[in-house]
Parts: structure tokens; C-alpha cells; sequence
């Protein structure tokens, strides 16, 4: 089997521009490596994915309940896997995710308010997406720890993922559900022992190189 690295954080964290900068770093190097992004907006797996970002569904988050919502990326990542990059990962190619069930446990869990509740969820979607799905678990997850105040700032003038012509999807544009998000992705993360990558020192962004150079490190030990 090869290796599996999720690298994940709330909105604006940096998470392509870090698997990106991964992936370029481990092919100059000479590694077999492939990324995969999540959703996959290319197949027709995600359509419900994009549905309910856009809004078709309600325009708030919580409209759909975590369970719901989870499934629908859940089955987007099956699809991924099944007819995408199974063949390689089994042939011993380094996959990193850009996103990963990480983002469901990140973006999804923050709907429930009791911790206990939370723990539940946590535990009914591992059997689904490792269990049910049979997708791979990483061999490494990276939390990019960016505060909602910073990432909005970054997020101010980018473009919607899989229509440039629509807004910011439900989740972006809704500060609330952002800082829930956060909160509760902080939580997983040390819940889940995952890998913290601080985003902001001394109240400053840190520089990119500065950041996946810490991520690169601690991926060349366990490849």
C-alpha cells in the first residue's frame, strides 16, 4: 500500500496551495505521488455536494442536518477512490488529499453542540467512510490552524470553487457557521491526535514556505 496524507483546516487555510507545494516538492525528489481534491467538482459525484453548497437545499448550513450533508461528500469520495486513484494507492503511490473525511468531521460536526453528541458523530462517520465505503484511513492528517479572522480576510476576493459566475458558497459566506467550524475543528484536532500546523504567530500570518517546510518535514518521516 502507499501513503496517505490529508492535509485539511476550516476555509482560507491554505489547503491547496500546501498540497500543491507538497506534491511539487516530493516529485522533484523523486517520489511517485498523485493529489486528489476534495469535493471533486470535475465528476458527477459531487452533484449533491454542489447542490447543497449552493443552496439548493436552504441557504443556512443547518438547514441539512451533519448526517445528511455527510453522506453526500461521503459518496463523492467513494466515487473518487473507486474509479480515481484505488489502482495507485494499492501500487504504492504517495496520495496527498486536499481535504479529506477530515473536512466532514471539521465542517459537519460543528452543526452539534453537545461534545458528546460530537464524539457520536466522529464515531458513526469513521464506520461509514473507512468502514462502509472502505476508503483508506490517512496515514497522517494535517490541521492548518488558521483563525476565521485571518481567513476571511484571504477569502475576501476569491472566487466560488465550481462556478466563478455564483457567490461564495453557505459555508463562506456565513461568518457564524465559520467560527463554529473553527471551534470545533480545534477540537477534533486534538481530539484525533492530527498534526496542528499554526497558521498565525504573534498575531501574523506566517509565510507559505515557512509552513509546508514544517509540513514537509514531518511527512519525510513516514514515507
Amino acid at each position: 500500500m502507499g501513503k496517505l496524507i490529508a492535509i485539511d483546516g476550516v476555509d482560507a487555510s491554505g489547503k491547496q496551495t500546501h498540497t500543491e507545494m507538497l506534491l511539487k516538492k516530493l516529485v522533484d525528489e523523486g517520489y511517485n505521488v498523485k493529489l486528489i481534491t476534495f469535493p471533486d467538482y470535475n465528476s458527477e459525484s459531487s452533484a449533491l455536494v454542489k447542490m447543497y453548497l449552493s443552496g439548493k437545499f436552504g441557504d443556512k448550513p443547518e438547514d441539512v442536518n451533519a448526517y445528511a450533508a455527510s453522506s453526500f461528500f461521503a459518496a463523492d469520495r467513494f466515487a473518487s477512490y473507486r474509479t480515481g486513484w484505488k489502482k495507485d494507492y494499492e501500487e504504492d503511490v504517495i496520495i496527498i488529499a486536499d481535504r479529506y473525511t477530515s473536512s466532514n468531521m471539521i465542517h459537519q460536526a460543528s452543526k452539534i453542540a453537545d461534545k458528546k453528541e460530537v464524539d457520536k458523530f466522529l464515531d458513526w462517520l469513521f464506520e461509514l467512510e473507512f468502514k462502509i465505503y472502505g476508503l483508506p484511513v490517512p496515514d497522517i492528517t494535517f490541521f492548518l490552524d488558521m483563525p476565521v479572522k485571518y481567513g476571511q480576510e484571504l477569502m475576501k476576493n476569491r472566487e466560488n470553487k465550481f462556478d466563478s459566475n455564483l457567490q461564495k458558497d453557505i459555508h463562506e459566506r456565513n461568518s457564524e457557521y465559520l467560527e463554529k467550524s473553527y471551534d470545533n475543528a480545534c477540537y477534533v484536532a486534538n481530539k484525533l491526535s492530527w498534526e496542528h500546523i499554526m497558521c498565525v504567530k504573534n498575531e501574523q500570518i506566517r509565510t507559505i514556505n515557512e509552513i509546508n517546510n514544517e509540513i514537509y518535514k514531518k511527512v519525510k518521516e513516514i514515507i
